[in-house]
């Protein structure tokens, strides 16, 4: 078992090389980019049947966005060693947990008073090949598959809303005043509403998890060029690398994971 609350260099791990099942390849950097000191966290737990990987970016000032975002990825990793998650419902459970208990943290000093923080989680059974994840607030999953951007989560932000409402085009959404404004983070009230999803894991699917800090200054084809493909240290490392040359204002974290092989008893896809 291995377990990490951030980490501060890029490093790849093997998570899974026998037994014929998916091998799962993972790297994962955090960096404080423009900010003092690092908000974010991030960090992966995994046995030999199931991986759980979470990044989380906090907030509430005097120093307590970066205790916020540890206690969730800890909580949250500290729950899937216990009790690996089989269902979507299972996420959202763990999630609305993890806001409990970040409450109750809260009443601890000022400092923690007004402690808060995005949450994405993906959680892998290499047994069934199924993936699960969730989130709240603006840190993303996205799904690469077949040199295709699949899919990405929904922001949970002010700027979002404005889009899906028709008022706010894509492109000006980029560089909207108000980008930074969330509408849902673990700790920001009693009731926590998690957006969760499920799916397959084929041959090649790649999965980047990742805070605003990194998504904001890069778009959907320009991850996509990094990641298809390539090493997945040196993307990692040439996606934070982009994000410093435009002058990341924000903490950059992000975990690249992706599925190495399937054994010819399952299917080839």
């Amino acid at each position: 078992m291995s377990t990490a609350a951030e980490a501060p260099r890029v490093f790849a791990d093997t998570v899974h090389e026998h037994g014929g099942l998916p091998q799962i390849e993972l790297a994962i950097l955090s960096r404080p980019g423009g900010r003092e000191y690092n908000e974010d966290a991030c960090g992966h737990w995994h046995s030999e049947d199931h991986l759980c990987c979470v990044v989380a970016d906090g907030a509430g000032g005097h120093g307590g966005g970066d205790v916020a975002s540890k206690l969730v990825v800890r909580h949250i990793l500290d729950q899937a060693s216990l009790a690996p998650l089989a269902r979507a419902d299972e996420v959202q459970d763990l999630l609305i947990d993890t806001n409990a208990q970040l409450r109750r943290h809260q009443s601890e000093s000022d400092r923690t008073r007004d402690m808060h923080s995005t949450v994405v989680a993906l959680f892998i059974d290499l047994q069934s090949q199924e993936a699960l994840w969730g989130h709240a607030g603006d840190s993303r999953l996205y799904l690469f598959r077949d040199g295709v951007m699949l899919s990405h989560t929904r922001d949970h932000s002010m700027v979002q809303d404005l889009v899906d409402a028709g008022m706010l085009s894509l492109e000006d959404a980029k560089t909207h005043p108000n980008a930074n404004i969330i509408t849902r983070a673990v700790g920001v009230s009693d009731v926590l509403e998690v957006e969760t999803l499920s799916g397959e894991i084929l041959l090649g699917d790649t999965f980047l998890l990742a805070s605003d800090g990194l998504t904001r200054l890069l778009g959907d084809a320009e991850l996509l060029a990094e990641i298809d493909g390539n090493d997945l240290d040196q993307s990692a490392s040439r996606l934070l690398e982009i994000a410093l040359e435009r002058d990341a204002p924000d903490n950059v974290s992000l975990a690249i994971v992706r599925a190495m092989q399937i054994d010819s008893g399952h299917g080839s896809h």
